[in-house]
């Protein structure tokens, strides 16, 4: 009696739990929150601890810096007063200390890194979404001592690095099956980018355009929000606005927009040979036959023996490129540092310094764009000519020619310097530079990282992928002899819609909805009798490990749910695991990716 009473007792659910459900049939019939909805909460949150690293980051690199000049000063201005024995030395210790973390660090990860990359790029394309994080730290340290002593590279790499690292391991913690976990990593790129810039909108179309390869909403949805949120969370750390405040331009004659549409000409043929000087520094030092931690000190020597002719060169070029839009350069200063930045930046990155050289090659195309704006007098001696505008449109450019993205270039110009009036003349010359630079150039400078760490490979495999790498294992599954109660308690507490009943050795007889128990909610008597045999639709769509995608789809359109089971075979038809929509668009997105 006792059993059967007990039995009673469970056969309907409690008066809280009644009350949940029906919140959640309420829910899910009006907001329709699915796994797509979730990643947009995954990507802000991604956004927001991003951001808080990346400031970490910024705060370490100001405090070596200063107990290596003794300054708390921008870059270029604590080089300016140092000695001349120590703007050679700092760059050379510093060069010195990061190599010798790379090295020592190399050979303690070294049988981590057969499983885990440290790349973000590779994680996201090439491999699974884990990036190490043993491996990530020294190689993020040895780059901490190569930029706050002047190395001429910038920041933005370990800013990227150390945010794709976050999303990885949050990735990692909630267990996200492949796709996913790439795509949080890819919001950690973008977050980092965003943040290093201030430019949520670049720092996505970065990672949509350049890594990914697409820019469908599926993939570009979540990667807008978690820049967005790192931009914000960056100006309320340290402030926000353009990092490059454009005055205001204006054209004193239409006949200008003809030289001004030429910039692109000019820094589509320029860029190859920007190229292909960083390519020559790195075949150069990978010649000599030194330990890492003596070509780092060597790079660092270089930079510091150009620090003496003048200190404009240390750094990443930021605050050089602010100077260079506030102050009025003649031609030959504006061709003399650009000569002396090219060459310190070549030595840091031959030299295999940890960094990126997005920031320096801002500077080159501002300073390549300005050179052209000052020569133009001398050829046309009507022309009033501002040099700052064509150094805008020339970073523009010469960014779009250098790293095969067009959009993104135009994006970030655009977000730099926040002038709409030189929106149009920067898509004409982004495009035209890209164009111009792609008769040269086959191999664009983040495209040739990545074919090195093998996305041809990638590609191979992913034509191959089947539906087998994408399921989840373990699914929540109910007997055919469940009470209401049991399945109104599941639903409540997973996030499904629907729960799959299984019968003896886990085969696969059907699905309960979360919209066939509506009707019971205000039927208790009925509910009383009712079990999941009861309410089962035996013909759920169901799909095996060896069905290609297409066939998933099928079944997709045919249940109109998130999820599908997934069965050992038809004949079994034995519960394996389940497979989620969102999953299969991501995929889908990684191959439109690797066959652009």
């Amino acid at each position: 009696m006792d059993n059967v009473g007990e039995h009673k007792r469970q056969s309907y659910p409690s008066p809280l739990f009644q009350h949940l459900l029906r919140f959640k049939v309420w829910l899910v019939e009006r907001f329709r929150i699915g796994e797509r909805q979730l990643m947009l909460v995954w990507a802000a949150l991604i956004g927001l601890l991003g951001a808080l690293a990346a400031e970490c980051f910024r705060r370490a690199t100001d405090f070596v810096h200063f107990l290596a000049t003794g300054s708390e000063s921008e870059i270029i201005s604590s080089f300016a007063r140092l000695p001349v024995w120590q703007r050679l030395a700092v760059p050379t210790a510093g060069g010195l200390a990061a190599g010798t973390i790379l090295w020592v660090g190399n050979r303690l990860t070294t049988r981590l890194r057969q499983k885990t990359t440290t790349d973000y790029m590779e994680a996201i394309v090439v491999g699974s979404g884990i990036i190490s994080l043993p491996a990530s730290i020294i190689k993020s340290t040895s780059a901490l001592f190569s930029i706050s002593t002047g190395a001429s590279i910038g920041r933005e790499g370990p800013l990227v690095q150390i945010s794709s690292l976050v999303a990885s391991l949050i990735a990692q913690f909630r267990e996200f099956p492949v796709p996913q976990r790439r795509h949080l990593v890819a919001c950690g790129a973008a977050a980092g980018i965003a943040s290093a810039y201030n430019a949520p909108i670049a720092g996505s179309f970065f990672v949509a355009e350049i890594i990914l390869g697409t820019v469908v909403v599926e993939a570009l949805g979540p990667l807008i929000l978690a820049s967005v949120v790192a931009a914000f969370t960056a100006q309320v750390l340290h402030g926000g606005g353009p990092i490059y405040k454009s005055p205001g331009f204006n054209l004193n004659t239409y006949w200008e927009l003809i030289p001004l549409s030429c910039v692109g000409v000019v820094s589509g043929f320029l860029a190859p040979i920007y190229l292909r000087a960083l390519r020559a520094a790195e075949r150069l030092f990978s010649k000599v036959a030194i330990p890492v931690p003596a070509k780092l000190a060597l790079g660092g020597a270089i930079v510091g023996a150009l620090a003496i002719i003048s200190p404009d060169v240390c750094g990443n070029g930021q605050g050089l490129l602010s100077t260079l839009f506030r102050q009025n350069w003649f031609s030959d200063e504006i061709l003399a540092i650009l000569l002396l930045k090219l060459v310190a930046t070549a030595a840091t990155f031959g030299s295999g310094a940890v960094g990126g050289v997005f920031t320096p090659t801002l500077f080159i195309g501002a300073a390549v764009g300005m050179l052209y704006g000052r020569i133009l007098p001398y050829i046309f001696p009507a022309f009033q000519l501002d040099p700052g505008m064509y150094g805008i449109v020339g970073m523009g450019s010469f960014i779009s020619a250098t790293t095969g993205a067009p959009l993104m270039s135009i994006l970030m110009a655009f977000e730099l310097t926040l002038d709409y009036t030189l929106a149009p003349l920067l898509m004409v010359n982004c495009v035209v530079a890209y164009y111009c630079s792609s008769i040269f150039e086959k191999r664009f400078i983040y495209g040739e990282s990545l074919e090195r760490k093998g996305a041809a490979f990638f590609k191979q495999q992913l034509a191959a992928a089947k539906i087998v790498d994408l399921i989840r294992r373990d699914p929540v599954t109910l007997p055919k002899n469940a009470t209401f109660a049991e399945i109104a308690k599941t639903f409540v507490q997973h996030r499904l819609q629907n729960i799959y009943i299984t019968g003896q050795d886990g085969q696969f007889l059907g699905a309960v909805s979360l919209d066939d128990i509506k009707e019971f909610l205000d039927q208790p008597e009925m509910a009383k009798m009712a079990i999941a045999a009861d309410l089962l639709k035996g013909d759920f769509p169901r799909i095996t490990p060896e069905q290609g995608i297409g066939a998933a789809l099928e079944r997709f359109s045919e249940s109109g749910s998130e999820r599908l089971p997934v069965v050992e075979d038809l004949n079994s038809q034995r519960l394996i695991g389940s497979l989620s929509k969102t999953d299969i668009m991501l995929q889908l997105a990684g191959k439109r990716s690797a066959k652009s």
